[in-house]
């Protein structure tokens, strides 16, 4: 008799995840639970496979479990998602933007730092007389 769908070290296979991964991303509502066998065994659709894709890319473009489940959300209500993907992934973008200055301003604060190094010997200190003599950007309390 065929199987009416595909064991969970199957989906897991063919999406290239772990079989812990696929039973998690189900318990988050990621994946729909399951019909079981008689065995009771998780028998999942072949559709399964194309939701862990898509969850596996949708990570991949910097987007958090959560996001992706209002996203899956959305579609589970007959809502295309798009608008609500492009407004994602423009915070994204915005983020992202606010990080990469960030690291370069720490760039800056640590060059200047190691030139110092080279203009003044180090002093006394608790622990290393470089970081505690280096000024942070900021005020203490």
């Amino acid at each position: 008799m065929a199987r009416a769908g595909l064991f969970i070290g199957e989906v897991a296979r063919q999406a290239g995840v772990n079989p812990r991964t696929v039973r998690y991303y189900e318990g988050l509502g990621l994946l729909d639970p399951p019909p079981r066998s008689e065995g009771r065994y998780r028998l999942y659709p072949p559709e399964a496979v194309e939701r862990l894709g898509f969850i596996k890319k949708a990570q991949a473009l910097g987007l958090t479990l959560e996001e992706i489940r209002e996203i899956i959300g959305l579609r589970r209500r007959g809502v295309v998602p798009c608008v609500h993907v492009r407004d994602l992934l423009e915070r994204k973008i915005a983020l992202l933007d606010r990080k990469v200055a960030d690291l370069h301003a720490l760039r800056r604060r640590l060059r200047a730092l190691l030139a110092e190094w080279e203009a003044r010997p180090p002093g006394r200190a608790t622990v290393c007389p470089h970081i505690e003599a280096a000024s942070t950007g900021r005020r203490r309390a």
